[in-house]
């Protein structure tokens, strides 16, 4: 059986925007698809996330060449979702890549089926797709942190709590202030939620105190520089989480049905989330993970191409 997904329409380029966000420290971004950072430091570059494919990967280093000759040393993923980390090997093979211990530990679990669900669910965002050679798999991972010195320039990597998935990380640069949150925090774009931990993430979203933050690049969305947008961006982050959450919950302790489940959350989100970037795409599976977490669940189950397909026919 066959769904017609939400995204399988959005087949437009996206405006990209390179934006610096301090001194040497960049936001690749394009109208609401994944976000990338760059950070130069004194002898080398780090990039956070690398993108679907080798061929969008080399958008960001077409960027990169713009502003520096320094080579790409490290490759930071925040987390295992395909759409961020298929495009690794565009920077070669001397790049250390670098993820959580529980992303790697995601990967060995459920790379493979996250890839052909996510290429099916959104092909627009594997344009290219025929150079990805495999999953990407990390030369590094850590448990708690890790600073890395380009140079002089420390980047602190760290993971601050489960949210998105069970693996996410950040990349904080103290002398500037600037923050790479991965999908923990999304800007007018819907958060995805299939792999998600809804009891968790609202705590992890309070660690952003932990920073200094001068400049947040999102999941999705723009470049923020300031406390006011940065500050929307991880208020509006938890009010949608918090919201679709909390909706499941009463469903569920009312012993509703997932169908029933998805039609009252979705009038509950829809007049003031409604407009935000892949709602309708994210809406099925972010509810269906809520189900399932409010029904006890804790540990997210694969996602599979069929099991896309028979989630969006029913569903959608």
């Amino acid at each position: 059986m066959s769904g017609n997904f939400a995204s399988s329409g959005d087949l437009g380029e996206k405006k990209i925007t390179f934006k610096p966000l301090g001194e040497n420290v960049y936001g690749f971004t394009a109208e609401g698809d994944p976000n990338s950072g760059v950070i130069v430091g004194d002898d080398c570059c780090m990039v956070i996330d690398a993108q679907a494919t080798p061929k969008l990967a080399r958008k960001v280093i077409a960027e990169i060449e713009k502003v520096t000759n320094k080579p790409v040393k490290y490759v930071v993923l925040t987390h295992y979702h395909a759409v961020r980390v298929l495009g690794a090997n565009a920077y070669g093979e001397g790049v250390e890549i670098i993820t959580s211990d529980a992303t790697r530990s995601m990967i060995v679990e459920r790379g493979r089926q996250d890839w052909d669900s996510e290429f099916g669910r959104f092909p627009r965002l594997f344009e290219g797709h025929e150079e990805i050679t495999g999953l990407t798999w990390p030369t590094t991972t850590f448990d708690k942190k890790l600073s890395i010195y380009l140079g002089k320039r420390e980047v602190q990597l760290r993971f601050i709590g489960r949210g998105h998935t069970m693996g996410d990380i950040v990349a904080y640069v103290p002398d500037c202030g600037a923050v790479f949150a991965g999908d923990l925090v999304e800007y007018g774009a819907t958060p995805y939620t299939g792999d998600a931990h809804f009891t968790d993430w609202p705590t992890t979203l309070d660690q952003f105190k932990e920073f200094d933050i001068k400049s947040l690049v999102p999941g999705r969305g723009e470049a923020l520089i300031g406390d006011a947008d940065v500050g929307k961006a991880i208020a509006d982050t938890r009010d949608f989480l918090e919201t679709l959450y909390g909706n499941v919950q009463e469903c569920v302790a009312q012993g509703k049905s997932l169908n029933e489940t998805f039609k009252i959350t979705k009038t509950a989100l829809t007049p003031k989330f409604g407009h935000w970037v892949i709602f309708d795409h994210c809406l099925p599976f972010d509810i269906t993970r809520a189900f399932d977490e409010a029904g006890g669940l804790d540990h997210p189950r694969i996602w599979t191409d069929e099991r896309d397909q028979e989630m969006w026919v029913k569903l959608a």
